[in-house]
């Protein structure tokens, strides 16, 4: 959707435009979505990131290359900045008041246009991204695009596992740094994912969490592939592709799966640990299986907390976005999940 809305504007424009996104997996999307749905060829579109450094009537860069700094200098930055741009599209523009992102809304262009699904931050300054882009021109409620049939209806629904008497005396005695992630890859979350798994074993499902040491272990006992921040793009193109296809029915995801990847076959995800609190995050993931099923089916988003640890408070405040939209959690107990 995100992708339609730049599109438009870039026909409006008709002018040079540079497109910045969150990775070269995201910049090929974009690109391959361009081609697919625009009258630009492939030669006029250029990418700009660690693979490659083309510039071209439209082109696609990374925020991370533009931020990059050899000698106190940010040489690519200013290869940029030294072009009139007719349009800057920001993508995932909810992270441009990160200090490294900030760096790009510096650059010269007549026109701004910032997209994302989720604008808000944990640290209050979504409001950065008005000073540094310019006023909301848009902002459509999620249950809104549903009822137009732009995105597929989903239940959301938290499992609460209860601690063994070991995992509630590490959690009991751990450091208070350290607690949240004591109860975030607590062991009893395994077998409930795996009876998920079986209850959805005709649906494409995506295993998202944040601890990578917990997700390899996921990844073992289910027999899934894991995508994580160290995984080559080549490959985890090549997993993604491999997952539309349907050759892989299940994928395991660290965060690098939660801005921009186009998973439209996905229709379930199980999130099994997050980043602490973060309603961006949730947001984010549960739309990794919003996109609009062929079947007209609904989406299943399962959030898997441990009962009475920070992981079920921070839960409860990771859901407010989603509740604010108009999404309701059904909370159920593991054992119901374990017995049917």
């Amino acid at each position: 959707g995100k992708t339609l809305v730049g599109a438009a504007a870039m026909a409006q424009a008709q002018a040079t435009t540079l497109i910045l996104v969150t990775s070269t997996v995201a910049a090929h999307q974009w690109r391959n979505e361009l081609i697919a749905r625009t009258s630009l060829t492939a030669e006029e579109i250029g990418e700009y990131s660690g693979a490659a450094k083309e510039i071209r009537p439209v082109t696609i860069a990374t925020y991370q290359i533009m931020a990059t700094r050899r000698k106190g200098e940010y040489r690519h930055l200013e290869v940029f900045g030294a072009r009139d741009w007719g349009l800057i599209v920001y993508d995932e523009v909810h992270l441009l008041p990160a200090p490294i992102f900030r760096l790009t809304a510096d650059l010269q262009s007549r026109r701004r246009l910032g997209l994302t699904a989720t604008l808000i931050r944990e640290d209050g300054r979504e409001g950065d991204v008005f000073s540094l882009i310019g006023p909301k021109r848009y902002d459509a409620p999620w249950r809104d695009i549903e009822a137009q049939g732009w995105i597929a209806p989903a239940d959301c629904t938290e499992v609460r596992v209860t601690l063994t008497d070991a995992e509630r005396m590490a959690y009991a005695t751990a450091e208070p740094e350290d607690r949240y992630r004591v109860g975030a890859t607590a062991r009893t979350k395994l077998p409930v994912v795996r009876r998920l798994l079986e209850r959805h074993a005709s649906d494409q499902v995506l295993v998202i969490g944040a601890y990578l040491d917990q997700l390899d272990t996921l990844g073992e006992e289910l027999d899934a592939p894991v995508i994580q921040g160290s995984t080559a793009n080549k490959e985890r193109e090549r997993l993604y592709d491999a997952f539309r296809a349907g050759e892989i029915k299940t994928l395991v995801v660290s965060k690098v799966a939660n801005f921009s990847i186009d998973l439209p076959e996905a229709s379930v995800a199980i999130q099994v640990s997050g980043t602490f609190g973060s309603r961006q995050e949730e947001a984010q993931r549960l739309g990794r299986v919003l996109r609009p099923k062929a079947d007209g089916k609904a989406a299943h988003f399962y959030s898997v907390v441990a009962r009475d640890t920070l992981d079920q408070d921070y839960a409860a405040h990771r859901q407010r976005f989603l509740a604010e939209q108009g999404y309701a959690y059904t909370i159920i107990d593991a054992d119901d999940i374990l017995a049917g």
